[in-house]
């Protein structure tokens, strides 16, 4: 289900967030699906159980999931309206992510295809549903 890069410097459990919020983006995980348990998920990626539980306790936080008591963690119901404090957060990582790749070379250009191909690639996977 997951590949973790455990040589790179991003933390495992940052990995493991990415994976799950792009599955979720691209309609991999639908809707209310349930997510691996803690425990299976530790077990399937010979990760530490407390990594996981970072990584879904941070999902929740940013609303990509929720949990319930006794039955696991689900994935949340696309929210359609995102609240301001989550737009401006993602308006400051994308600042960070266009100066970072600005700096290495990127044009904008480049930028503007890595865009377009998102929203097709975002457009396929809501045809696919």
């Amino acid at each position: 289900m997951f590949e973790l890069d455990v040589r790179s410097r991003k933390p495992i459990y940052e990995q493991l967030m990415d994976k799950i919020k792009e599955m979720i983006l691209y309609g991999i995980l639908k809707p209310d699906e349930q997510l691996p348990s803690v425990r299976t998920l530790s077990a399937q990626l010979t990760v530490n159980p407390n990594t996981i539980q970072k990584a879904y306790r941070e999902l929740e936080r940013e609303g990509y999931i929720y949990s319930q008591a006794g039955k696991g963690s689900f994935v949340a119901p696309s929210q359609q309206q995102p609240g301001a404090a989550q737009l401006a957060e993602m308006k400051e990582r994308l600042l960070k992510l266009f100066a970072e790749a600005i700096y290495l070379g990127f044009t904008k250009s480049d930028i503007e295809k890595l865009y377009q191909q998102t929203m097709e690639e975002q457009e396929r996977g809501k045809s696919s549903d």
